[in-house]
This record gives structure tokens, sequence and C-alpha cells, in this order.
């Protein structure tokens, strides 16, 4: 089937491109009965949308306002599916005229080519980072679940390039522009970005996600496991490359007797699983790490061929970002988010008597 929907009892089907009128998500199997208002989706958005005027953001500005057309009466949510639409005001689509006939490098435009025998050149249609503002949205409506259950989700930037947050001070995060948990850390971040840009190229980076008060037994053996499951959305954001679970790379270095977990009667000593052992939460926090490409839109002159393979050059305009941090962050909440929720329902459908 199109990979355009995910999950399964919270089930999200994402529309719309880069540079057309509108785009949006359809949400199906919300829970009814919870208060749910555009300004508590708004705020979300808020953190995720263009033309802030961060050093690394693009100038496209986009006030990114939700509607709720459906599956809302009188503040509250029915059971029925939920349709939330974002209109397009500041496309720009001319300037992207000179790609119509040739491939950017780094981005889909070959692939789309291939797969389908035709492309959206504007941005890069459904593949353009801008369809995550539709699973943010559907994500803030997540979270008003999870928040009847006490489960919070807070994602952060602990690496920009080479510049790597020392501290975790979660406090921090939301007090600088590029959601860094130390923000000695996120000053280097801003000023490399600055350097990168004058040179007109783009940096990477790397996001951690934090998920506490998750309760044990959230996970469906065998091909549905959390971790599994987390590694899936988190991957399908385009700028993703790799992910990680607790130790992850690093337990490939760690003996046994130093990557297990000692349980006691309090609970686990450390958490080198994050929070999953055998594809099942165990109760501790969920840690998670995404590591993110740089752009790559960049106004050096990089090869590429047109659509009839012939060689060319390309210098990419326009207004793009100078790496996907931070406005990847609230993406990256969004994910785990969204799998958090679909496998609290997942369980309360297997044994309600455990999830009641």
């Amino acid at each position: 089937m199109p990979g355009n929907t995910f999950g399964h009892y919270f089930r999200i089907t994402t529309w719309g491109e880069s540079h057309g009128p509108a785009l949006g998500v359809v949400i199906d199997g919300c829970p009814p009965c919870l208060t749910l208002d555009k300004t508590i989706i708004q705020k979300t958005l808020d953190k995720r949308r263009p033309g802030k005027g961060g050093p690394a953001e693009s100038r496209r500005k986009e006030p990114d306002m939700v509607e709720i057309l459906s599956g809302v009466f009188e503040g509250q949510t029915t059971g029925t599916p939920i349709l939330l639409m974002i209109r397009n005001q500041d496309a720009q689509s001319q300037a992207y005229d000179q790609l119509r006939d040739v491939f950017r490098p780094g981005h889909g435009d070959y692939t789309y080519w291939k797969k389908y025998g035709i492309r959206d050149h504007r941005g890069g249609g459904r593949a353009s980072g801008r369809e995550t503002a539709a699973r943010v949205a559907a994500a803030a409506v997540a979270q008003v679940f999870l928040d009847t259950l006490g489960i919070k989700v807070i994602a952060y930037t602990v690496a920009l390039g080479k510049v790597r947050a020392q501290k975790r001070d979660l406090d921090a995060v939301y007090k600088n522009r590029l959601f860094c948990p130390d923000l000695e850390a996120a000053k280097g971040m801003e000023e490399r970005i600055a350097e990168v840009r004058s040179k007109g190229d783009s940096v990477g980076g790397l996001v951690e996600i934090l998920a506490t008060g998750v309760p044990p037994g959230l996970g469906e053996p065998v091909f549905d496991k959390l971790d599994a499951e987390l590694a899936k959305g988190l991957m399908s954001i385009g700028a993703i490359k790799g992910v990680e679970i607790g130790a992850g790379f690093r337990s490939a270095e760690l003996l046994g007797s130093e990557n297990n977990d000692p349980i006691a009667p309090e609970g686990f000593l450390s958490n080198n699983s994050g929070g999953i052992l055998a594809g099942i939460s165990n109760g501790d926090d969920i840690i998670v790490r995404a590591a993110v490409k740089p752009i790559p839109s960049i106004s050096k002159e990089q090869d590429t061929i047109t659509i009839s393979e012939k060689p060319s050059k390309l210098r990419v305009g326009g207004r793009h970002d100078a790496s996907a941090i931070p406005r990847i962050v609230p993406v990256c909440e969004a994910m785990v988010r969204l799998v958090l929720t679909d496998h609290i329902l997942r369980a309360r459908a297997l044994v309600p008597d455990n999830w009641s």
C-alpha cells in the first residue's frame, strides 16, 4: 500500500505538498472526550514553523495556522476522524523553475522520477520537509492523550556538526533557538551555523528524544517491537539517516557485564537498554537518538544530471535552512509521541484489564 499512513490504532494519513494550496493530516482512532482546541496544536506547530528568524532557518515565512475541520465538537474529540489543515501562504514556486529539468544532489528528485515517472520540482513536493508540519499537528493531539497518563516526551539537540552538548539541562531546552540542553554549547552551535551558511554549505546534527512516565509492557513481538516502531517512525523523517536506542552503537564496544542493566527491587540500576527490553518497554525512561544529515540544498556548485541524463552543474538558490536543526527537533518529538500513543491503544485492545 502507498506509504502515506502511519500507525495501527492511532492512525494518521498526511496529505499535501510543499507548494500546493495546503497540507494536512487525517487522524483516525483518536479516543473520544479529550479536550482539544486549535491553540493546543498551534503551540506545538509554532516550534517547527519556518521564518522565525533563527540563524539556521529558511526565510520562507509560513504562519502554519491550523484549521480543525472535523472530529471535534464543543471542544472535545468525538472519536471520529479528525481532519487538520494548514494552508501554504509563502511558497514562491517560481524560485524553483531552474530545477524543472535537473536533479538536485541529496534530494529525492532522482528517485521520485524513477519511481513515478513524474515529480513536483517545486520544493520537493511530498519529499519536502514541509510535510512534517502535518505530523507535528497530529502528534499534538496524541500528546493530549498521553497527558492523561502522565507521559511526557521532549526532544533536544545534543550535537550540531562537531559541537556537542556536555550537559542535559532540560530547563535550558526552550531558552535557546536550537533546543539545546546546554546553553554554552548552543552558542557554539549558532556560531558554527553562521560559519557554514557564509560558505554556502549546510551542517547536520544529533537529536535526542526522552520519554518519561512510560509504563512497562508496551510493544508487540516480534516485528512490531517498540524500538523497531520508534526507529521506523524516526527514519520516516526525510533528513534522518540513523537511529539508536539507549547505549545504541556504543553497546557494540561493551561487554555483556557492562551493557546489561542490573535489576533491584527499586528498579533498573542503569539504562543502557533505553527503556526497552525484547521490544517491550520496561518502565524506565525511553531514550532515543536520531542522526540528522546536512540539508542537501546548498549554494555551492555540485555535479548532477538532467532528466535526459546529460551532465550538468547546479547551484541551488532559494530560501533554505542551513541545518534541519532546530526545526526537525519537534518532528522527532512528534514521531515518538505517535508511536507511544498507538502502542498504548494496541495494549488496551490486547490486554484490557492491564490498561483500563
